[in-house]
């Protein structure tokens, strides 16, 4: 449910224009020269907040060359509080969570790379985010920074290499977009990184002398625009695997962590629900998106996916991200929201609201139908369950459902069959996945661990049945066009059966309208 830009820059020019820009408007604070890493071509063609005159203007001289401003910049500075924003607990879950990774590949050198912010258009970045793995090894958000985690007789020793920030008396202090001071603000280093995180971090100039230094060297991260070291390394798919299905069984801190972004996405959601009436008043789908985003980065980072808000015909668009429809009173509106914490795990809840307050007697049957296909799903949730069983447990009761509503062109055994699976025309989506880091975490596991492996205690997971009838579909009854409905809820395996993170939210037709009543 992510859509960031797929577009990374490349590592020759990441960074070539934030580098050089000192001022969001005009060439005079052209200050430095493109990086020296920069390719040519790179140059050329690299984003620019201004254009760079081919000549300089004795009005506008670059700082770098005004010896007085220059000379001027070096002192009168106090030093800001540059701890670095971390969450408790941090230092301590990233360590064992290296120690369990250790195991895996004795006397092998682990590298993860935590990657780059990518270009959203010309020389404007998305806000940046760190791979997951990186980051549930180091608890690092510093941005372009890599992970080594090198061999010893006792296991592994990590060091962290991060971009160097630029303090004070230096030049890039005013004139460095990417890494000076001046321009983001307090900038943690190397020793501030590692009282935080209790790990070992140097400099990113040094990972040079500690890859070759190593040998059988294994890659994995967010590795476009990856630091230029990196480039000739294989990226490892078993490094990969490995880590995606270690993750997917979480720890009781993990746990806390993800029962927090569900508490507060329930909170969004009402603040969500309370914002109904003006939404169809002004402001429509966007009003309501914006109102969870809003919560969402004041309580947690954000978003852990791009809110979805689909009223009426667009409840049914899957991935309905543009939300610039209106919400209209006699419409279902379908809300997929989830609050990534601070720690960057992420919720990821459904539920399908009456803008007025009361299902229609057509939404409420799609509803109650979807309800039922939910609580066979959560049925079968369980230690030791297969991850496919709730899957085909939900979308029996669908079959049937459509079936019994004369939906269906065949029985319900020939709709369930291989060569069936006449019911997924009004749901073609999965009905669930692993949940934590990413909103669908542990993608890179193998199959065997993954749809056919055994649930065991600590995994968390979304269980999101529903039924999607589209405007256009000719199939669909005329009174249930244009409706979708989903019901999704976050799942703790536990050693006896399962636990509903996000049961505070009434799944219930009569229980929803009696919420939104008490709010």
């Amino acid at each position: 449910m992510t859509f960031a830009a797929s577009f990374h820059p490349t590592a020759d020019n990441t960074f070539s224009e934030r580098e050089t820009m000192s001022s969001d408007s005009a060439p005079t604070f052209d200050s430095a020269q493109p990086a020296a890493s920069a390719s040519p071509a790179a140059t050329v063609s690299a984003a620019s907040s201004a254009p760079h005159p081919d000549r300089g203007d004795p009005r506008l001289p670059h700082l770098r060359n005004a010896t007085g401003f220059v000379e001027y910049m070096k002192s009168g500075w106090a030093t800001p509080d540059r701890t670095p924003d971390t969450v408790p607990g941090i230092a301590a879950a990233t360590a064992a969570h290296r120690a369990r990774l250790s195991p895996a590949f004795p006397g092998r050198t682990i590298v993860v790379a935590g990657g780059v912010a990518p270009v959203r258009v010309n020389d404007n970045y998305y806000g940046f985010r760190p791979d997951s793995s990186f980051f549930w090894l180091s608890g690092c958000s510093a941005e372009d920074a890599v992970l080594v985690m090198s061999p010893t007789a006792g296991g592994h020793e990590a060091t962290l290499f991060i971009p160097a920030p630029a303090y004070p008396g230096e030049a890039d202090f005013f004139a460095n977009a990417a890494h000076g001071e001046l321009w983001v603000g307090s900038a943690p280093g190397m020793p501030e990184w590692t009282a935080a995180l209790q790990i070992e971090t140097r400099p990113l100039s040094e990972l040079e002398t500690a890859l070759n230094r190593a040998s059988d060297i294994l890659l994995t991260g967010s590795l476009h625009g990856a630091h230029r070291l990196l480039r000739d390394i294989p990226v490892s798919q078993d490094l990969g695997r490995v880590l995606s299905e270690i993750r997917m069984i979480k720890d009781e801190w993990e746990i806390a962590e993800l029962r927090g972004a569900v508490n507060h996405t329930i909170e969004g959601f009402k603040a969500v629900a309370r914002e109904i009436p003006q939404a169809i008043q002004f402001g429509g789908e966007r009003w309501l998106q914006g109102t969870f985003d809003r919560y969402a980065r004041t309580v947690g980072n954000g978003t852990g996916y791009t809110t979805i808000v689909g009223s009426g015909k667009n409840a049914p668009v899957l991935h309905w991200v543009r939300c610039d429809g209106p919400v209209n009173p006699d419409a279902a509106v379908l809300l997929d929201m989830g609050v990534e914490a601070r720690s960057l795990y992420t919720a990821d809840v459904t539920r399908t609201l009456p803008a007025s307050g009361t299902f229609t007697t057509a939404q409420r049957q799609a509803h109650d139908l979807v309800e039922k296909a939910h609580r066979a799903g959560l049925a079968a949730v369980g230690p030791g369950k297969i991850f496919s069983d709730f899957h085909l447990a939900a979308l029996e009761v669908i079959a049937t459902g459509l079936h019994d509503w004369g939906m269906l062109p065949v029985s319900v055994d020939e709709a369930l069959s291989a060569q069936g699976q006449h019911h997924r025309r009004y749901i073609v989506c999965g009905i669930g996945h692993h949940l934590g880091l990413d909103v669908h975490d542990c993608a890179q596991s193998s199959y065997s661990a993954y749809q056919s492996g055994e649930l065991q205690p600590g995994m968390v997971m979304a269980v999101e049945p529903g039924l999607y009838f589209h405007e256009w579909d000719l199939t669909v009854p005329p009174e249930l066009r244009g409706l979708g409905v989903r019901i999704e809820d976050n799942v703790l395996v536990t050693p006896t059966g399962h636990e509903v993170l996000s049961d505070a939210l009434p799944i219930t037709a009569d229980g929803i309208e009696g919420w939104m009543r008490a709010l």
